[in-house]
């Protein structure tokens, strides 16, 4: 969305240190805040973090052609700009901003969070929502502060509905996103172990998803719509609007086979191109929401067989021989133990796991590593292999065969030397393994054999 310098002061508690005689206020231009993608006419808004600061680059920004700029900085006036404008603090005139065209453009707003499968039940909604509303969504897994306000100045002018995914790494953050989102629809998907080493208890990490609830709309056909019953969401969660739980004890026909999962829910049929019981329970929250918003059951079931995952999201590739199912994307006990429960009741033999380090899990990650192997001593006719300081803790507590490496080339080599021609292979860690190094050392070493 673009706008001028008179509604910027309209909408925003700001000052107009500097401007030309000859600016006209009228004028209409986008807002960057990176002077990489900075287009000429733009207007360069600096944000200022820990580890870096925006305003060393007003004068790039210039030079790349920005009209004007703001700037928490008073002295910080270049007379080359059309205009100069004031802000205490460039992170909140943002989100103002995109709080200003959340209002302006006033679209359904469906905020989502949870310890996992946040990515995937946005895409689920994104895919079921486009059937009857002009949708637009967060891209990729930008669910911070300056994800949401990405999303909202990329939000097209006829949006009738936007998808907003909220993350969080500390209290009070999903607040902040709920607070310039002001959701007419809320979902929190699950409460797991993910950011414990940050928010210290499972607790605090249940205070921080219900922090959705704080500015959610209470209107009719709005509400809460929760993937889990766990005591700590239920102690913790103050919304007085419709709160709706879901369950797989409300399912029924489960159908589990190689990319496909059918079900029954509420007496209607759907089909899911994904594999597991945790796509269901995806499935659910997108159902319930997308009856609220008076979706046709035949337009959710088109829209739930459409979906796609986004990559390293059960991303299927044939390379070498061997086939690939990538879900290296992010990791967690809880998406840890789904996957793998799926992948090895659905996939024929000859099988192979490559399991990564899981981040972010405090002082009891080696206990949860640990908790991985055990689970998988119930198996057999399967090969593990480990990459990571943590998931050595994985091959060190199961009777599977396993292999520890200490980097993701050296899994690569025994892979291509190794490990039989026809096997599938799972690739789980969390994102900072980098595990898609080894599907492009196969690759690399397959065209060279």
């Amino acid at each position: 969305m673009k706008f001028s310098l008179d509604e910027i002061v309209s909408c925003l508690d700001c000052e107009i240190l500097y401007k030309k005689d000859t600016c006209d206020t009228k004028k209409l231009f986008n807002i960057s805040t990176d002077t990489r993608k900075l287009q000429k006419g733009d207007c360069y808004l600096p944000l200022r973090g820990e580890n870096f600061d925006g305003h060393n680059f007003i004068d790039k920004a210039l030079e790349n052609g920005a009209l004007g700029y703001f700037t928490q900085d008073k002295f910080k006036i270049n007379k080359e700009a059309e205009f100069v404008i004031y802000v205490k603090n460039s992170l909140v005139a943002y989100l103002e901003l995109a709080s200003y065209i959340r209002k302006k453009i006033n679209p359904i707003v469906i905020a989502i969070t949870g310890s996992c499968g946040k990515t995937t039940t946005k895409e689920m909604l994104y895919s079921v929502f486009s059937t009857t509303y002009k949708t637009h969504k967060t891209m990729l897994n930008h669910n911070n502060e300056i994800g949401f306000c990405e999303t909202m100045f990329n939000m097209p002018i006829d949006s009738e509905v936007v998808i907003v995914e909220m993350g969080m790494r500390n209290l009070g953050e999903i607040e902040l996103l709920s607070k310039y989102s002001n959701p007419d629809i809320g979902i929190i998907s699950n409460i797991g172990s993910a950011h414990v080493e940050r928010l210290g208890t499972l607790k605090n990490i249940a205070i921080a998803k219900c922090e959705i609830a704080k500015n959610l709309k209470t209107k009719e056909q709005g509400g809460l719509f929760i993937g889990t019953k766990c005591p700590q969401i239920l102690e913790n969660l103050n919304y007085d609007g419709d709160k709706i739980f879901t369950s797989l004890d409300d399912v029924q026909n489960i159908d589990i086979a190689l990319d496909l999962t059918k079900f029954t829910y509420k007496g209607v049929n759907y089909e899911i191109t994904q594999s597991g019981e945790y796509n269901i329970l995806n499935a659910l929250l997108v159902i319930e929401a997308a009856l609220a918003k008076n979706i046709s059951c035949e337009n959710i079931k088109k829209g739930l067989l459409n979906y796609k995952p986004i990559e390293k999201r059960w991303e299927k590739t044939v390379i070498g021989g061997f086939t690939f199912v990538n879900d290296s994307y992010n990791a967690n006990p809880e998406s840890m133990n789904a996957v793998l429960k799926t992948f090895l009741s659905i996939y024929p033999r000859p099988i192979v796991l490559v399991l990564g380090d899981m981040g972010e899990l405090g002082k009891d990650e080696i206990m949860y590593h640990k908790q991985v192997g055990e689970f998988l001593s119930a198996y057999s006719d399967v090969i593990l292999l480990t990459v990571g300081n943590l998931a050595r803790h994985i091959s060190r507590n199961t009777t599977l065969e396993s292999v520890e490496f200490e980097n993701n080339d050296e899994c690569a080599n025994y892979i291509v030397k190794n490990i039989k021609k026809g096997s599938t292979i799972l690739l789980k860690a969390s994102r900072s393994m980098k595990f898609e190094q080894i599907i492009e050392k196969v690759s690399e070493m397959a065209v060279k054999l």
